[in-house]
């Protein structure tokens, strides 16, 4: 078994979170405690009162090899109320509030994608109140409230019930489909496990992820306008990604101005990514190019291209997403960052 991992939630009552996390598979310990507040060593009666800062939390030991961090987010947003910036249903107060304390930057990443992909699904008319912020020091709470949902099961139960938890994610949250972090580069890859993996995601996920101009393009084989779009005349050195699954596609290296109001470019960045769905000898006429892991539509390549390749790979900026040069260790792509090397330091 690989080394586990450790994050740290609060939704309201910690006995709700902590039951539902307690035997998630992969799950190796979930602890009831406090985070985030100034009294050291805080009881409860002390964070009850809403006066030290912390909030109720449960800490979550689990082995990412069987269940990632983005499923454990997945099952932690199905328990609230992500809209509710007072507290969780019947406890309206500082300590019920919601958050996300985040122990690395690849948590950071997955949570705010989970987060955008609430905010981007139209399931709600308010704004998602949940805050993702860094891990603060956590104190494990009373030995009573541990497992409180076994020990005391019937009165957590009507707890449960009477606190209008249980009957808002009967009513709401049922049939949701799965929360799927919308990623790009090293979040993408650090959700995945570390490995660089690029998923499409449903259909459904797309529509609430992308403009209408891309999914046009990228799902429906469409053609945006030339000369209105978003990169035909951007010279800014960096490389562009698919938007859907953020897989490296082209390079400014090898960008050109072809004249026809779309990006163009000589060569792929990764050849491997971009995939002609026609032979050779059909260039000249144009053949479609689409994406290898999201098959997203692209555009055309054409055989009246500059030398070396002779071809003009003719793309829709709308399957594009642009990644300047001075961020792709940041987005998780520095590989490529010696392609430019020589424009960033003047040389």
């Amino acid at each position: 078994m690989s080394q586990n991992e450790v994050t740290t939630l609060a939704g309201g009552c910690f006995w709700c979170i902590e039951s539902a996390l307690d035997d998630l598979p992969g799950a190796l310990d979930a602890i009831s405690g406090y985070t985030g507040g100034s009294e050291v060593n805080p009881t409860y009666e002390q964070v009850s009162s809403g006066v030290t800062g912390h909030v109720e939390s449960v800490e979550v030991h689990f082995y990412p090899s069987v269940v990632s961090y983005a499923q454990i987010l997945d099952v932690f947003w199905k328990q609230i109320n992500p809209t509710d910036a007072g507290g969780q249903f019947a406890d309206q107060a500082p300590q019920y509030r919601t958050f996300i304390f985040y122990h690395d930057e690849t948590q950071r990443r997955i949570a705010e994608g989970s987060k955008k992909f609430l905010e981007r699904s139209g399931w709600f008319d308010k704004p998602i109140a949940t805050k993702i912020v860094p891990v603060a020091t956590f104190y494990r709470a009373e030995e009573y409230h541990q497992d409180y949902h076994r020990k005391n099961y019937e009165h957590y139960k009507m707890y449960r019930w009477g606190s209008g938890r249980e009957p808002f994610i009967e009513s709401f949250w049922k049939g949701k489909p799965e929360i799927v972090p919308l990623l790009e580069g090293a979040a993408a890859a650090g959700a995945a496990g570390g490995k660089r993996v690029y998923t499409k995601p449903s259909d459904e996920v797309l529509k609430a992820k992308l403009t209408e101009m891309q999914y046009y393009v990228t799902q429906q084989d469409g053609t945006e306008p030339p000369f209105r779009n978003e990169f035909w005349d951007n010279h800014e050195a960096g490389i562009y990604v698919d938007v859907v699954t953020g897989e490296p596609l082209f390079s400014s290296v090898d960008k050109f101005d072809s004249g026809t109001g779309w990006p163009s470019y000589s060569k792929p960045l990764v050849d491997d990514n971009v995939v002609a769905k026609g032979s050779v000898a059909s260039f000249i006429f144009g053949t479609e190019v689409r994406s290898r892991a999201a098959n997203s539509h692209l555009g055309h390549v054409f055989k009246d291209g500059p030398p070396p390749t002779g071809l003009r790979y003719c793309i829709d900026s709308a399957a594009l997403r642009f990644i300047p040069s001075e961020r792709l260790a940041a987005e998780g792509y520095g590989e490529f960052a010696k392609l430019f090397d020589g424009l960033r330091t003047g040389k």
